[in-house]
C-alpha cells in the first residue's frame, strides 16, 4: 500500500475518489465543510453568540450613514430633529461600533481557536493509530505541512467566515436602505454590478489552478527541508551540503514563483472592485448632484448615497478577498481529511482480550507475511518460544528479523497463519495490553524531550526509588549521577547530549521499569562499541533475567547464551538449535563460527 500526501490522488474527504481534482478547489466543497463543521457543532452556541454580535455591528454600519444624513439635513434646516441630538447619536453609535468592531474580532477568534485545537487533536491521535507502513512511506514535512500551515488555512476561514457573513448581511442592509432613500438612484447605482460578475468568471479558472499548485509546491518545500534536517549528519559526513542547497533552491524558487502567481491572482479582484466603486460614487455625484440641484433629492440623501456606495464595495472587496480564503481552506481541508481517511487497519476487535498475568510464550504458526501483498517476506514460518527462553534470531538484512518483531508487537497483520502470544492470537487481543505485555528496545533509542527521569519513567507510573533502582540494576546510575542535574538533566533532542551507549542504557532501564512478560531487543547491541558492549552485555543479562526474551541480532557473539537461535534466510528458517548444538551441526551457523565472522552480513559479502 501507497501513499501519496503530496494533496493529489488520495482519497477525497467524503472517501470517494478524487481524480477530479477541480471538484476541491471549487468556491465551496460541500463534502470538506459537512465535515469541518463536525468539529464546530460543539461550539455552535458560542458561534451563535458571535453571530449575534456581527448583526448588532452591521446595524451600527448601516445606521452610521444614515446619522450623517440626518446631521447634514438637520444642520441646513431640512428636518425637524435638533442637530444635538443627532449629533449625540452619532457619537454612541460610533462608540458601539468600535466595542462590538472588537468583540466580534475577539469572540470569533475565540470560537476558531477551539474548533482548530480539537482539529489537530483529531490528526494526532489519528497518526498513532495508522499503520506504520503509513508513516513509514510518508515524508515528515508533509504530515507537518498539514497538521501547521493546513489547518491554520481553515483556522484563518472560520475567523473570516463569521466576518463575511457580517459583510452579506451588510450588503443586504445597505441595498435595502438604498432602495427605500431613491430606488431609482439606486438601481442606476448598482448597475455597475454585471462587470464585476463578468470579471469573477474569467479570473475564477486562473485562480483555482493557481491556488493549488501555490498549495502543492509548499507542501513539497516542507518535505525537502524536513529531510535535509533530519539527515543532517549524513549530509555533513558526506559533504553534499552544495547538492543538497542547490535541490533545496530549486524547489523553493519553484515554490516563490508559484506563491507570487497566488498572491497576483488573490489581489487582481481588488483593484476590479475599486474602480467599480469609483465609477459608481461617480455616479451618485453626478445624478444625485443633479437631483439635488433640481430639488428633487435632499443634499443629506445624496452624502448618505456616497456613504453607503463606499460602504457596499467595501464588504464586496473583502468577500472577493474571502473567495481566496476559502480556496485555500477548502484545499487545506481536503488535504486535512485525507490523513484523518487513512484507515486504522490495526485496531481491536470488539471482543478482544485483555491480556493479564499470562503466560508469557510466543508462537508462530504458519506466518507467511508481506509489506507489498505479492511479495512475501516471510514464509510459512513455524516457531514457539517457551516461557522464560531467550530465543536469538540471526541472519543476514532483509531474511526479515525485524518483520518477526513487527508481527509479535502487531505493527501488521499477517497475511497467512498465525503470531499467539499465551496460545491467545495476537489480533484478538488489546493492542494495549499487547503493550503492556511486550517491551521492544531498538538499534537507535529514542528519547524524548524531558528529564532523563522522565525518559526513564516514561508512561509507568514508577516511583522516582523504582527509575533509580532499574538504572542501577543495567549500570546507568553511575553516568547519570555526574550529569549536570542528575536525574533531572533535561535531555536534547532525542537525546543528544548523551553518548550511543548512554541513550542505549536508558533505554534498557527504560524497558525494566515497565517490567514486561516479554522482551524483544531488534539489534540493540549493533551500533554499540566493543567497550561500550560489555556494559550493554551486563546490563541484557539483568535485562533478560525470567523473561520470554526475542534477540534480533547481526553479531554472533550476542547470541551464544540464547536458549534457541533460528538462522534465518529469505523469511525461511535455515536452522535452530543451541550455540552448541549448531556448532556440532556442522551447517551454516557452523561454518560462520568456526570463520570467525563477527556478522552474517559479513559473511554474504565475501565472494
Amino acid at each position: 500500500m501507497s501513499y501519496d500526501m503530496g494533496g493529489r490522488g488520495g482519497p477525497t474527504a467524503g472517501g470517494t475518489n478524487g481524480a477530479h481534482g477541480e471538484d476541491i478547489f471549487s468556491a465551496v466543497d460541500v463534502r470538506i465543510l459537512r465535515r469541518f463543521l463536525t468539529f464546530v457543532r460543539p461550539y455552535r452556541l458560542e458561534l451563535i453568540g458571535v453571530l449575534v454580535v456581527v448583526l448588532i455591528f452591521v446595524g451600527t454600519q448601516v445606521s452610521i450613514p444614515l446619522a450623517i444624513r440626518f446631521a447634514i439635513d438637520s444642520a441646513l434646516g431640512d428636518k425637524a430633529i435638533a442637530l444635538d441630538w443627532v449629533i449625540a447619536g452619532f457619537l454612541g453609535l460610533i462608540a458601539v461600533n468600535a466595542v462590538v468592531s472588537f468583540l466580534q474580532e475577539w469572540s470569533a477568534a475565540v470560537v476558531a481557536q477551539k474548533v482548530i485545537f480539537d482539529l489537530r487533536r483529531a490528526m494526532f491521535v489519528h497518526l498513532q493509530d495508522v499503520s506504520t507502513s503509513f508513516i513509514d512511506q510518508t515524508h515528515v514535512g508533509r504530515i507537518m505541512s498539514r497538521i501547521q500551515g493546513d489547518v491554520n488555512a481553515l483556522q484563518e476561514f472560520l475567523e473570516t467566515s463569521v466576518q463575511a457573513v457580517g459583510d452579506l448581511f451588510l450588503l443586504i442592509g445597505i441595498i435595502t436602505v438604498l432602495m427605500l432613500m431613491d430606488w431609482q438612484l439606486a438601481l442606476l447605482t448598482l448597475s455597475a454590478l454585471p462587470v464585476l460578475v463578468v470579471v469573477r468568471a474569467i479570473w475564477l479558472p486562473y485562480a483555482k489552478k493557481t491556488f493549488r499548485h501555490a498549495r502543492d509546491t509548499s507542501s513539497i518545500v516542507n518535505g525537502v527541508l524536513a529531510e535535509n534536517i533530519n539527515g543532517v549528519r549524513v549530509v555533513q559526513g558526506s559533504q553534499r551540503e552544495s547538492v543538497n542547497f542547490s535541490a533545496f533552491e530549486t524547489r523553493a524558487k519553484e515554490n516563490f514563483s508559484a506563491q507570487i502567481k497566488a498572491a497576483w491572482a488573490a489581489q487582481i479582484m481588488v483593484p476590479s472592485v475599486d474602480i467599480l466603486t469609483g465609477i459608481c460614487q461617480a455616479i451618485v455625484v453626478i445624478v444625485g448632484g443633479t437631483a439635488v440641484l433640481m430639488g428633487r433629492l435632499e443634499v443629506g440623501v445624496m452624502v448618505a448615497f456616497i456613504f453607503f456606495v463606499q460602504r457596499f464595495f467595501d464588504p464586496i472587496r473583502t468577500l472577493s478577498l474571502q473567495y481566496t480564503v476559502m480556496q485555500r481552506a477548502m484545499a487545506a481541508g481536503y488535504r486535512i481529511f485525507e490523513v484523518l481517511d487513512v484507515p486504522v487497519t490495526i485496531k481491536d476487535k470488539p471482543d478482544a482480550l485483555n491480556l493479564h498475568h499470562i503466560t508469557p510464550s510466543v508462537e508462530f504458526s504458519n506466518v507467511t507475511f508481506g509489506y507489498v501483498p505479492d511479495r512475501p517476506v516471510l514464509h510459512d514460518l513455524s516457531f514457539r518460544i517457551e516461557p522464560g527462553q531467550t530465543v536469538a534470531l540471526v541472519g543476514p538484512t532483509g531474511s526479515g528479523k525485524s518483520s518477526i518483531a513487527s508481527l509479535t508487537l502487531r505493527f501488521f497483520d499477517v497475511t497467512a497463519g498465525a503470531v499467539k502470544v499465551d496460545g491467545h492470537d495476537v489480533r484478538d487481543v488489546t493492542l494495549d495490553s499487547l503493550g503492556r505485555t511486550i517491551a521492544m528496545v531498538l538499534q537507535e533509542p529514542f528519547l524524548f524531550t524531558g528529564t532523563v527521569f522522565e525518559n526513564i519513567r516514561y508512561n509507568t507510573g514508577a516511583t522516582r526509588h523504582d527509575v533509580i533502582a532499574a538504572a542501577k540494576a543495567v549500570s546507568a546510575h553511575a553516568f547519570i549521577e555526574q550529569l549536570p542535574q542528575g536525574y533531572d538533566t533535561p535531555l536534547e533532542q532525542r537525546g543528544q547530549n548523551l553518548s550511543q551507549g548512554q541513550r542505549q542504557l536508558l533505554s534498557f532501564a527504560r524497558a525494566l521499569v515497565a517490567d514486561p512478560d516479554i522482551l524483544i531487543l531488534d539489534e540493540a547491541t549493533a551500533s554499540i562499541d566493543s567497550v561500550t558492549e560489555q556494559k550493554i552485555q551486563s546490563a541484557l543479562r539483568t535485562l533478560l533475567k525470567g523473561r520470554t526474551s526475542l534477540i534480533i541480532a547481526h553479531r554472533l557473539a550476542t547470541v551464544r547464551d540464547a536458549d534457541n537461535i533460528i538462522v534465518l534466510q529469505q523469511g525461511r528458517i535455515l536452522e535452530q538449535g543451541s550455540h552448541e548444538a549448531l556448532v556440532e551441526r556442522d551447517g551454516f551457523y557452523a561454518s560462520l563460527f568456526r570463520k570467525n565472522y563477527a556478522s552474517f552480513d559479513d559473511a554474504m559479502q565475501t565472494p
